[in-house]
């Protein structure tokens, strides 16, 4: 809780977090790091298209 300036505030960070997350899901444990991370990072540009879009709309 480090970076929150609440427990409010990481609560609602984590409410939406949870859900965004399991959008993407990669079995971690069958796979090099770099694969993981070159997923996650392509996983975080789709979301910020999506999030883009929902939001002008």
């Amino acid at each position: 809780m480090k970076r929150f300036k609440s427990a409010r505030q990481l609560q609602r960070f984590v409410s939406i977090h949870d859900p965004i997350a399991n959008l993407f899901p990669f079995p971690r444990h069958n796979m090099a790091a770099v694969e993981y991370r070159s997923l996650r990072a392509k996983a975080a540009a789709v979301w910020g298209d999506i999030a883009r879009i929902s939001g002008a709309a």
